[in-house]
């Protein structure tokens, strides 16, 4: 039986290249996306074009109502969800004393809260199923912390803390849940950062050089696989060794 995953934020970047990595493993796919749509059909017909029935949501998971649409509309189309990927997220370049309170607000509603529905709207199937995974992405900033990105960092590490709460308590159930912290990574997330701002982050890595989007998917769909069976409660980095 096919493997359903869902992956929020799924139109660009890191939840893209999940996309077709899980796909290529012959899995269900669902596409979540809010503001990127044509990119999302874009991908779906990719996917659908290799053998991959794949489903694209648009749904904002920072609500709870959004959250709830894109786990119904999974489990209308497949029947079951194996995999939870909760990779939607925002980032700001800010100095502390700038940061409004709307700025504040939907970082945390995104990267944290996001996190939180999705995981609650999907956890009565995977607690009835007695198995599931959940792989939660968030940050070396969340580790580290960023000078001009204090709530971004904030969100990131509170994702952290969510991720090794929840996966005690639901160890129990069968249910892995682990969290994948990149470093820095070639997304358009980071197109916002200047030549000479990439130049010092690739110096300041001791690989010498950023990442892709494939190789921070290739950690979650191995947090997600067979050989990752006793792993929860866990933060994979990947950054290249990126202020380890």
């Amino acid at each position: 039986m096919k493997r359903t995953v869902i992956i929020t934020g799924a139109s660009r970047g890191i939840g893209r290249s999940c996309a077709m990595l899980f796909a290529e493993e012959g899995c269900n796919v669902t596409v979540n996306y809010l503001n990127h749509g044509r990119q999302a059909l874009d991908l779906c017909e990719k996917l659908g074009a290799a053998g991959c029935d794949a489903l694209p949501v648009k749904a904002d998971v920072s609500s709870p109502e959004g959250a709830s649409t894109l786990i119904d509309q999974t489990l209308s189309r497949f029947g079951n969800i194996d995999v939870l990927v909760n990779n939607a997220g925002i980032a700001q370049q800010k100095l502390f004393t700038d940061i409004t309170d709307s700025d504040w607000q939907r970082m945390l509603a995104v990267n944290v809260t996001g996190v939180f529905n999705c995981c609650r709207a999907v956890l009565p199937t995977m607690i009835h199923n007695k198995s599931g995974r959940i792989i939660n992405v968030s940050s070396v900033w969340g580790i580290h912390g960023a000078s001009c990105e204090v709530h971004y960092s904030a969100s990131k590490a509170a994702v952290i803390g969510l991720t090794k709460a929840l996966a005690k308590e639901v160890g129990p159930s069968g249910i892995l849940v682990n969290c994948v912290a990149p470093g820095v990574i070639n997304t358009e997330m980071n197109a916002v950062l200047s030549a000479d701002d990439m130049a010092a982050l690739c110096e300041e890595t001791p690989l010498g050089r950023i990442g892709t989007p494939e190789e921070a998917a290739r950690a979650i769909v191995y947090l997600a696989g067979a050989n990752a069976s006793f792993i929860t409660g866990q933060v994979l980095g990947v950054g290249g060794g990126f202020a380890e």
